[in-house]
């Protein structure tokens, strides 16, 4: 693998995050966008290789709560969806039918390419689901969604089929699929805040927003460079309002036949990774987390006359102890100069870089560069053992910086023309409303048409008390809300 000769990438993120992002998808080979159809791209592996890892560590933690692994299929019939009322309203519109296969053949039904599998798992559950002693059943999927987006799609941030992972439970009681809802919750701020670096607000949505067929969402907001919010992994309380129509029963100890207590949980792993690459990096391409970075170390000979053999020999022994204590490494020996592959590999994101000459090789020394903080330093080779312990300290800063930036998004409003003001500057607003049930529908509408804005919900993680009225309509508020612009 060598460096290659890319555009210039030196793009002011915070001034033009557009134009930013859709450059670092293209110039990193993260996604090509010419495959011939609309809000479709394909990923290419340098993006493959860090949402493989992801998958990776969402799939632990599940594992580790008790979830087990499954496939279903990809089409799920119409009359499924049409099980569940809300549901089938809710998700109607963005559905994409396979009518008819071979030469112009009709199926009996349309069958729908699978925009979220509670109409999939839940046949299947009631068949599943017999007596007390079959629960809880906790069931998750890694699979590939479909959904025909009206809005202008984009790499990984909104697009028409996309990656993800969705866990479906039941449970005996109300009280059981609550604790998974908490449990969820606490997967989330373990996994996205604290694995990957990215931080976020944990908001209950309100009742106009919450999931089709549930009786409550909770979900993750990330704010973007450009302020604008994106949706991480959302968790449902369905109740019984897919048991019910699903027949999930079973007989409990005293042999009453009951409806099951339902649960869902979907961390989208491509947009996770939007919001990865974007929340790191900076004017000068990608930072990666260490843990997450397809190659960690990359390696660049610095030949002189007379020096290649042995400068090549000793980065080989390099990347060998690297290798052996279980890092990716790369060796760019390709015929660029230097510069050239410092900027590339800069910009990919590597987040350490050995530099090394005949210098280096008869000191018995690296010259080491941090792509977080840009900075280099001599160790010697006896030091290479440390290099984990710098792609922990490494992750570190970049979590601290994404922390101090994410605070500073945040500005309480008291009245209209603050609101105004705050979603033009590209922050979100903390405001008092007057209600996030069917009641606060009217000032969210308000909101949206005036200011292309939306009502987030309530945080979950604080208690909060409103200290105006409601910063829409003046009447007595009862919430305190987020209010942004979203993707």
């Amino acid at each position: 693998m060598a460096g290659k000769d890319v555009e210039t990438f030196n793009i002011n993120k915070r001034k033009d995050f557009s134009k930013w992002y859709n450059t670092i998808v293209r110039v990193a080979e993260l996604v090509d966008d010419r495959y011939n159809l609309k809000g479709f791209y394909v990923f290419r592996p340098w993006s493959v290789i860090t949402m493989e890892l992801m998958y990776d560590i969402y799939e632990r933690e599940l594992q580790l709560t008790g979830h087990k692994p499954c496939y279903f299929p990809l089409l799920i019939p119409e009359s499924s969806y049409r099980k569940e009322a809300e549901h089938v309203i809710g998700f109607m519109p963005e559905l994409i039918f396979v009518t008819e296969v071979g030469k112009r053949k009709k199926l009996g039904q349309r069958y729908a390419l699978r925009s979220t599998s509670e109409t999939a798992f839940y046949q299947m559950y009631e068949l599943w689901v017999r007596s007390w002693k079959d629960l809880p059943l906790k069931l998750y999927q890694r699979a590939n969604v479909f959904r025909w987006e009206t809005k202008a799609t984009k790499p990984f941030i909104r697009t028409r089929e996309f990656y993800w992972i969705e866990a479906h439970d039941v449970f005996a009681s109300r009280e059981e699929a609550e604790a998974q809802v908490r449990e969820d919750l606490g997967m989330s701020k373990r996994v996205i805040s604290g694995v990957f670096g990215i931080p976020f607000i944990h908001f209950k949505r309100p009742e106009w927003d919450k999931f089709p067929g549930a009786e409550y969402t909770y979900a993750c907001d990330v704010v973007m460079p450009d302020g604008k919010v994106m949706q991480q992994p959302s968790t449902h309380l369905l109740g019984q309002k897919f048991s019910k129509p699903f027949n999930i029963t079973f007989t409990d100890k005293d042999e009453v036949k009951r409806y099951g207590w339902q649960t869902c949980y979907g961390p989208a792993i491509s947009r996770i990774y939007a919001s990865l690459i974007a929340v790191h990096g900076d004017n000068n391409g990608l930072r990666l987390p260490f843990n997450l970075a397809p190659v960690q170390v990359i390696i660049i000979p610095i030949i002189s006359k007379g020096s290649e053999k042995a400068v090549l020999k000793y980065c080989n022994d390099l990347k060998g102890e690297l290798v052996k204590n279980g890092l990716r490494v790369v060796i760019d020996d390709g015929d660029k100069m230097p510069g050239s592959k410092y900027y590339y590999w800069e910009m990919k994101g590597v987040p350490v870089r050995f530099e090394v000459g005949v210098k280096e090789v008869k000191n018995k020394t690296v010259t080491v560069y941090r792509r977080d903080l840009r900075t280099k330093k001599v160790i010697k080779r006896s030091a290479l053992k440390g290099i984990r312990k710098l792609g922990d300290e490494i992750t570190s800063t970049l979590i601290r910086q994404a922390d101090k930036e994410f605070k500073d998004c945040i500005v309480t409003v008291n009245d209209y023309s603050g609101l105004k003001k705050v979603i033009g500057d590209r922050r979100i607003a903390r405001a008092s409303y007057c209600s996030i049930g069917m009641n606060g529908f009217k000032c969210a509408n308000k909101i949206k048409s005036d200011l292309t804005a939306e009502v987030r919900g309530v945080r979950i993680d604080v208690e909060e008390r409103p200290w105006t009225k409601c910063v829409a309509c003046g009447s007595k508020a009862e919430s305190v809300v987020y209010i942004a612009r979203e993707y």
